[in-house]
């Protein structure tokens, strides 16, 4: 059985979401940069995580705002 779940509770849900991507992301993009000078492998890593949560914020900020320009993470170049 499955719940129902009206728009509002949606929303909280994917803007919740949102906030725990741009915390990953942060964390991650903090890792890489720690780790850049004494282990590139593992910043690296840790960058390509970065971004992963950063696809994820660009996707939910679409869902909430649609057209809206994604929000940029510091550091990052936006490419269209």
């Amino acid at each position: 059985m499955t719940d129902v779940v009206d728009a509002d509770e949606l929303l909280r849900r994917i803007r919740r979401g949102r906030e725990r991507a741009a915390e990953e992301e942060r964390a991650w993009r903090e890792r890489a940069q720690s780790l850049t000078a004494t282990d590139p492998d593992g910043a690296r890593e840790a960058a390509v995580r970065a971004r992963a949560f950063e696809a994820v914020l660009w996707v939910l900020d679409e869902i909430v705002s649609p057209g809206r320009p994604p929000t940029a993470a510091e550091g990052v170049k936006q490419v269209t």
